[in-house]
């Protein structure tokens, strides 16, 4: 049976290139990077070229990235440290944030840390950036948490805009930039952010292995104690053959990177014609549709009601398609998306998203679009009971 994979916001495939660049760190150079010996100065040398490397694609100084395990992490220890190093008592985000940000938030407002206020959403799931800068002129000083990309919408944030506005009242703003790292640029150099994220398995590297930038007037306490590796913000053995894969996958994200975007703009604008065409009342869940104002890489369609939504991506596997009705991290959890339900709590309307990668082709857009169609206006025939 043909197999098709639409869940790249999920995880990406493994870049063969990313592959071979982490194969000798895995069989030949094997020192620990906290060694002093040969074997550990090969190894911690190559860490270095890494960070610097990346530090040059991102526009900023090497000690500024600091190399973590993923975003979630990544989220965590930005977050908790800004708060505890500068006392910040109130901290505003929005309600569709990832939940390595919304569960850390909780966690800090249930100890009587710091207060949390939600910035407001329009009808489509954008920042209301009057409310923002309304919250900011309350909470001066605060610590500002914003998504650049949504995992699940797709919905894009002005982060210049934000960063602008962060300046203004003395706020730190901290993003989690997990689906946007090695799809867009960033220009750290120039760019009001005191913090951000990502996580290579979302541009072609391995699992396991991210990076946090961390501004260097800004820095903050580490949250994993032990050593004084990463600068003394992240202690614990290197992941050293991740860190290669990450520092290779970024390079070849940013080499192919206007390619890559027009080639998976055109998949998205496929698929979105090909299902308007097959499937009556058809929609998209925020901004999801708008190829200037969400990212290139996610599509998240709203469907009608129908009987058939609950079992719509167990059926979609059956037929060989592999796509998401929402976050990955959230998939074992009994409730619904908290970012659909954030932005129309009241909708008994289907939900899929589809994710593309420089993988994807044509044929895989149609394939699914076809398979989409047949689950959801073909009349199933009941099965039958032995």
């Amino acid at each position: 049976m043909k197999l098709v994979y639409l869940d790249n916001a999920a995880t990406t495939p493994l870049d063969p290139e990313v592959f071979e660049a982490m194969k000798p760190f895995m069989l030949e150079h094997f020192g620990n990077p906290s060694s002093t010996h040969a074997y550990g100065r090969e190894v911690k040398a190559a860490i270095e070229s890494s960070r610097k490397n990346i530090a040059q694609m991102m526009n900023c100084v090497p000690g500024e990235i600091i190399f973590t395990s993923g975003g979630t992490e990544a989220d965590n220890t930005l977050i908790r440290g800004y708060v505890e190093t500068y006392g910040i008592k109130n901290i505003i985000s929005s309600p569709i944030e990832h939940h390595a940000v919304l569960h850390t938030l909780e966690m800090l407002e249930q100890r009587n840390i710091a207060q949390v206020h939600f910035v407001k959403l329009d009808e489509l799931g954008h920042i209301d950036y009057d409310d923002l800068e309304s919250l900011l002129q309350r909470f001066p000083g605060s610590l500002v948490a914003l998504m650049q990309a949504n995992n699940e919408i797709g919905n894009l944030l002005d982060i210049e805009r934000v960063g602008e506005l962060c300046l203004r009242f003395d706020a730190i703003f901290q993003s989690d930039t997990v689906q946007a790292v090695a799809h867009y640029r960033h220009n750290l150099k120039d760019l009001k952010i005191h913090g951000l994220t990502a996580s290579a398995h979302k541009f072609h590297g391995p699992k396991g292995i991210g990076f946090m930038y961390v501004r260097k007037d800004k820095k903050n306490n580490p949250l994993i104690l032990g050593g004084l590796q990463e600068r003394g913000m992240r202690g614990g053995t290197e992941f050293s053959y991740g860190i290669m894969g990450i520092a290779k996958a970024m390079e070849l994200a940013y080499r192919y990177m206007d390619e890559h975007k027009i080639y998976i703009q055109e998949l998205k604008s496929r698929m979105i014609d090909g299902l308007k065409k097959g499937i009556p009342n058809l929609a998209f869940h925020g901004d999801s549709e708008n190829l200037n104002r969400s990212l290139y890489t996610v599509l998240n369609v709203s469907l009608p009601e129908s009987d058939k939504n609950d079992m719509l991506l167990f059926n979609l596997d059956l037929a060989g398609v592999s796509a998401s009705g929402g976050s990955a991290c959230a998939s074992g959890a009994t409730q619904g998306s908290h970012v659909l339900k954030a932005l129309n709590p009241e909708s008994k309307r289907g939900a899929v998203r589809f994710s593309f990668s420089k993988y994807t082709t044509a044929n895989d857009v149609d394939f699914a679009t076809k398979k989409l169609t047949e689950i959801l206006t073909l009349k199933l025939p009941a099965p039958v009971i032995a």
